[in-house]
This record gives structure tokens, sequence and C-alpha cells, in this order.
């Protein structure tokens, strides 16, 4: 356990940075008063597409003029929407309005679905599992958290195979690809069964067409290791976006169910995407197809090859058993690999040079191998290590991040005597 040295004061609390504003929040603000969306914005025919997707069934109305629909379920004889069927006839907006509301004030579960796809124009990726029904037709936390996580790790690892084309990702690219689901939203999941995500179409199609993809791509490979015994189709898959995390995400779905389905629905507004069905069925995974996607992961993991870089890093550890010899140092990368640290081990020059950079506060620049065990968070045969030359403002940046890290802090304080000099 690390402490704050003695005598160090306390680093004072800033001021907190305003919060993004997040796409949900504009419909919360909407229907928090009870207000719907404003008619004018809204395209009935998007309004018909999205009720069609979950679940609402025309029962008649005007042939051209308007559609009445209802919901599914036993809410369908308390609730009827009049959709126009577009804005050229005097008592369209009336009734796209009086929709709207009556949208609004549902208390069927796809309702703030539609809303939400309406305010913010969205893909929409949809899990469904296949579990015992628990009393009330609920289920059971573990199998409401699994339904969650399992979804993250799946866009997750559809958000990485965006960034590049890998069997096994580790640790890269990992800060990029969180930062992609930063504005997926995440509609009601009641009874633990069902989760919608939505992805705004400006910043996440393409995350929805490369899991779009990469899902019917990682069927057929299952297909093909079920009929033909052989592990090829895996090996192909991964230009499409199939790698260990996304198997590791299917297997995760499935564990402990009956099956589980994906389906993509793209956003009515925005069109489908070229090459993209209009239509696609979900892909169905079931407990029979676990030891395929088990073993395609374990495979994705084995052979993934270590990257020759150069790496761009500051020092923010160091660690060796004695004054001298060999020791380990753990850099926080700048440059030239998509990791956010990596541990490198360095002979007795090397180290010393890595100590004098880290005192001084300049970055080193070292060139080696980015080794998959271990999730490529380790250089090895590291070579050719230098300080790399910066402006005084930007090693001063650097030295003071460094100096607020309290475990470096920590470091300098046992480490360096009055004079400097490091005794590690």
């Amino acid at each position: 356990m690390t402490h704050r040295p003695a005598g160090e004061p306390p680093r004072s609390a800033g001021p907190l940075r305003p919060a993004r504003p997040h796409p949900a929040d504009a419909l919360d603000d909407t229907l928090g008063d009870g207000r719907p969306p404003e008619s004018g914005t809204v395209d009935p025919a998007v309004l018909t597409a999205l009720l069609h997707r979950h679940g609402w069934r025309r029962r008649g109305g005007a042939p051209g003029r308007y559609g009445r629909w209802t919901p599914p379920g036993p809410a369908a004889g308390a609730t009827s929407l009049l959709v126009p069927a577009g804005r050229s006839f005097p008592d369209s907006d009336d009734l796209l309005a009086e929709a709207l509301l009556a949208l609004s004030r549902s208390g069927t579960p796809a309702a703030r679905e539609i809303l939400l796809s309406l305010a913010v124009p969205s893909d929409e990726i949809r899990w469904e599992r296949d579990i015992p029904a628990g009393p009330g037709d609920s289920a059971s936390w573990t199998a409401e958290e699994q339904l969650r996580s399992a979804a993250r790790r799946m866009l997750l690892a559809g958000a990485l195979a965006t960034r590049a084309r890998a069997g096994y990702y580790g640790a890269r690219h990992r800060r990029a690809a969180g930062a992609a689901l930063e504005n997926v939203l995440v509609g009601p999941a009641p009874g633990g069964r069902l989760l919608t995500a939505f992805l705004p179409v400006g910043t996440g199609r393409p995350l929805a067409v490369r899991l779009h993809q990469a899902l019917y791509a990682a069927r057929e490979a299952v297909d093909y290791r079920r009929a033909a015994g052989g592990m090829e189709a895996f090996d192909a898959a991964v230009a499409a976006g199939v790698s260990h995390e996304l198997a590791e995400s299917l297997v995760a779905l499935v564990r402990g169910s009956e099956g589980a389905r994906i389906a993509v629905g793209w956003a009515p507004a925005a069109g489908v995407p070229e090459g993209c069905g209009a239509l696609a069925e979900p892909v169905e995974f079931t407990p029979g197809d676990l030891p395929a996607l088990r073993e395609a992961a374990a495979r994705y993991l084995r052979a993934e090859p270590s990257v020759p870089v150069r790496i761009t890093g500051t020092v923010v550890r160091m660690r060796r058993p004695g004054p001298r010899g060999t020791g380990t140092v753990r850099l926080r990368v700048l440059a030239g690999a998509e990791v956010p640290h990596v541990r490198v081990a360095l002979d007795e020059e090397a180290y010393r040079i890595a100590g004098h950079a880290h005192l001084v506060g300049l970055p080193v620049r070292v060139l080696g191998r980015l080794e998959s065990r271990g999730g490529f968070r380790r250089l090895t045969g590291a070579c050719e290590i230098t300080p790399v030359q910066v402006d005084e403002a930007e090693r001063d940046r650097l030295l003071k991040a460094v100096q607020e890290h309290v475990e470096v802090a920590a470091f300098l304080e046992e480490a360096c005597g009055d004079a400097g000099e490091c005794r590690d």
C-alpha cells in the first residue's frame, strides 16, 4: 500500500469540469414535465417504422391517409395511435401531435425506446436471452448482470474491430474503443431477458456496421466448425471483425441460458448502410455453440504474434532487486503503440538512462517487441533507449504529471537522497 509522504501537503481539489451533456438528456428534459417531442421534428414514416420494429400492429385506418396502431400484449386494447401517412393532409400535424402525446403517456416498455429513437436517430442493437422465468416472470440479479456485462463486452469488441483487425487485442486500442461507447444509450430491460443499445448514427454507425458483420461471420464460422471440424473459417473471420474478445462476449452471453439472439436494426431516419441488408434476421447462438466459441477464443489468444514497436513514453515506476544490475520500468505510452502502459526489462546502463530521464521529466524512446502474452503490456528485447528532448513547457507538464502520481511521489521519497542520487 502506498501512502502520501509525511509532510507533503494534500493536493487541493480543483473545480470540477462541467459534465458533457448526454444525448438522452434532451429526452429526459422533454418527458420530465410530461411534454412529448415536437411533432414538427418527427417524420411520420420514421415513427411508423419504429412502431413496426417494436411490435406494434396496424389495425386499420384510411389507406394512404393514416394508420391505427396498437401495442403488443395486454395493452393493445388500452392504447391506440393514429399516425398520418405523411404531411400532405391538413390534419397531419394534429394527428402526429396526438400520437406522440399518447405515446409519451403510454406505459408499454417499448414507448420510451421509440421516443428515444425519435429524439436521437440511432441504430439499435438488441440482445435477447432465453432463461428460465422466476416469480412474476422476473429474472435473477445474476442473470441481468450477466446480460449487461456480455452486451458491453460485445460492444467493446465491435469498437476494437473498428480500430484495427486482430485476433486478440489485449490492452491495445482499449482507450479509443472505450471512448467510442460514451454516446451509446441503453433502453429499459424489463425481466432481465432483453436489452437494447442505441448507437447514435453520427458517432456509432461504424460500430453498428462492424458488429453486424462480425456476428454473421462468427455464426458462419461456428457452423463450419460444427459441420466440417475445421477452424479455418475463424481465421478468415478476423477480417470481418471476429476476435478473441468477441468470442468471449458470445460465450458470456450464451452461458447459463437456453440460447441468445442479437439483432441489429438500422435507424429509419438514416437508411440502411452500404453493404448491409434492410431486414437482417437476428443472429442466434445456442449452448451447443459454446465449445466452438471457446476453442476459437483460445486459438486467437495463442496465435496473435508479438509486434515490433518503437515506443515513446514517460517513466512512472522503476524497480530492481539491488542497487545495481538489471531492473524493470513501467512506461506511460505517449506514442508508438495503442496501449496505455508497458513494462520493460532493462540492463543496468539502460535502467540508469531511464532513471535520469525520469528525474528530469523527460520521456524516453525505446525499441522492442510488444508481447501478446499478458495482453500486449510487456516490451521484450528492449534496446536503443534514449531520452527525448521536448520544449520547456512540455517538460514541465510531464514532470508535474509524474510528480502528482502518488506512487511515483512515494518512489522519489524513498529512492532519491538529498543530492538527487538514486539509491534504487
